[in-house]
């Protein structure tokens, strides 16, 4: 009645409405909203589905690190793993217990699930099985130990004939030198970073005077400020080689900005040259080299290489998929932790301290436990996903003509793996397969779709491998334009809109056809 007689109130013109309606009115408003939370093992196992398998080994030793109830299996099982739950299932979850310290945990601690017999087949894990490939363990690959390009430049600095001051200098410069040659450091800032880290007071002047000295070092080019001046000593550095340069020096110099955007016909008419003279300056030009640091001594080598978390072989026709499990190591519950709770089961007296200790140790099983259930689950995670890729993608992995290759989006695979979206997005992030032709990012396989003049829908993959064929056979001193490219891919059958041609262009890092152009 009191909801009423409010209604009433504040509709004075309306006539009384029962108090049922008014409670149907007021109903109305009311919104539901469905959240989800995920539990901190969760968010655990998402951020361990992303780490791929080169810093996977990583991850585990930081984990036997933490945890002590987690140790390597240093022998090898022969009996098969336990089924693998689905992802993220309510009944495959275990909740890792957070114990709170209070009286009632002492006095009701169960060690008796932790301590039965046979408890060691379901705590171990055997992380290998027939999913992956055997490994020859003595195999060593070695690799060439290189010095950085700041030790070689830093070696040749003493050749030079250099005070105490100088040499703090001339080191400071060679530091300040990006790993592909440059310094693209002002003058100004390198005097300033003199002052304030070396306390050293010095002049632009004198500054400018050693980058002149460090540019006579080897490669050719190296601390030029831009490509213009790297081009440049590498042409002077020529000339006092006795080779005739001086028309190359005089186009750089000159005609640096047409000869970027090659506009010939200005530099053949600026610098008065016949169509033969021409081609051979530019011939000159064209074999310096635009990053003088590029090739020289790497920080890290074994950083270049790709660790495949897959491989995929070709047996007799019938593809065959592995995972790579190098950097997975056999895992399991420490075998002295589960002696201690049988030592605690067996004993009479329990004090305050023991159940402490007993407390401490369950939790400790409990996340070793998920942990193994975790790496368990990532792995055939990653095996369900590979295996629907290749499954859609079956004739590029049999031909690796990627003309072969289907439109494919991440819903796909997620349907045929019943997993989320979002979980095969994360697999397919910073994962590789290898292949017999070559190594692939996962994400290279996924791609949209494009309708065809007979109403085929086939991979934009398809259409840029074609429009990358096209541009690689034209007459380069003829390039295609985007308008005879969108022509060519029509008359093959694409449809295809000219700004869409561009954009795959760009995709491909090709430029626009006057930038191909060639003498």
């Amino acid at each position: 009645m009191i909801i009423g007689r409010i209604f009433s109130k504040l509709h004075p013109d309306e006539p009384d409405r029962s108090l049922n309606e008014s409670c149907m009115a007021l109903s109305q408003s009311l919104q539901q909203k469905l959240l989800q939370k995920l539990s901190p093992q969760q968010i655990q196992l998402m951020k361990l589905l992303q780490v791929p398998t080169a810093n996977l080994e990583t991850r585990i030793k930081e984990e036997l690190e933490e945890n002590p109830a987690l140790e390597l299996d240093e022998v090898k099982h022969d009996e098969a793993t336990e089924e693998i739950k689905d992802e993220f299932s309510e009944n495959g979850e275990e909740e890792i217990d957070e114990m709170d310290g209070s009286a009632e945990e002492y006095e009701n601690i169960d060690v008796s699930e932790y301590i039965q017999d046979g408890d060691d087949e379901v705590a171990d894990y055997k992380l290998r099985d027939d999913n992956y490939p055997e490994e020859d363990e003595g195999r060593q690959v070695p690799f060439k130990s290189e010095s950085s390009f700041y030790e070689f430049l830093k070696n040749q600095l003493g050749l030079l004939k250099l005070d105490d001051t100088e040499r703090v200098i001339a080191e400071q410069i060679v530091g300040s030198i990006d790993e592909d040659g440059y310094l693209r450091r002002e003058t100004s800032a390198i005097v300033d970073d003199l002052a304030f880290r070396q306390n050293i007071t010095a002049a632009e002047e004198e500054v400018e005077a050693l980058i002149k000295r460090i540019q006579q070092f080897d490669p050719p080019g190296v601390a030029a400020r831009d490509l213009q001046e790297c081009l440049l000593i590498q042409l002077r550095r020529q000339k006092d080689e006795g080779k005739p340069v001086d028309i190359a020096i005089r186009a750089i110099d000159r005609y640096f900005d047409e000869f970027t955007k090659k506009h010939y016909e200005k530099i053949q008419r600026g610098l008065d040259l016949t169509d033969e003279q021409l081609k051979d300056v530019m011939q000159q030009i064209i074999r310096l080299n635009p990053k003088p640091g590029g090739n020289v001594g790497e920080i890290n080598k074994a950083e270049s290489y790709v660790v495949p978390d897959f491989f995929i072989i070709n047996n007799g026709g019938k593809l065959e998929l592995t995972l790579n499990s190098r950097n997975a190591p056999e895992l399991r519950i420490s075998e002295g932790y589960r002696d201690m709770l049988r030592d605690y089961d067996r004993g009479s007296k329990k004090d305050k301290r023991q159940k402490e200790a007993v407390l401490f140790i369950k939790q400790k099983i409990d996340a070793a436990k998920w942990f193994i259930d975790a790496i368990k689950q990532r792995q055939h995670t990653l095996l369900s996903t590979m295996s629907a890729i290749m499954e859609h993608q079956y004739n590029f992995f049999l031909t690796g003509d990627e003309t072969e290759l289907k439109p494919m989006i991440l819903k796909d695979i997620a349907e045929k793996t019943g997993l989320d979206i979002s979980t095969v997005s994360r697999v397919a992030n910073s994962k590789f397969v290898q292949t017999e032709f070559g190594t692939y990012r996962l994400k290279f396989f996924f791609s949209e779709s494009l309708s065809t003049d007979s109403g085929e829908e086939v991979s934009t993959r398809e259409v840029k491998k074609i429009l990358s064929d096209l541009i690689e056979s034209e007459d380069k001193k003829r390039p295609l334009s985007d308008e005879r490219l969108t022509e060519l891919l029509q008359e093959k059958g694409y449809n295809i809109a000219r700004r869409t041609v561009a954009k795959y262009r760009e995709q491909l890092n090709i430029p626009v056809a006057r930038l191909r152009k060639e003498l």
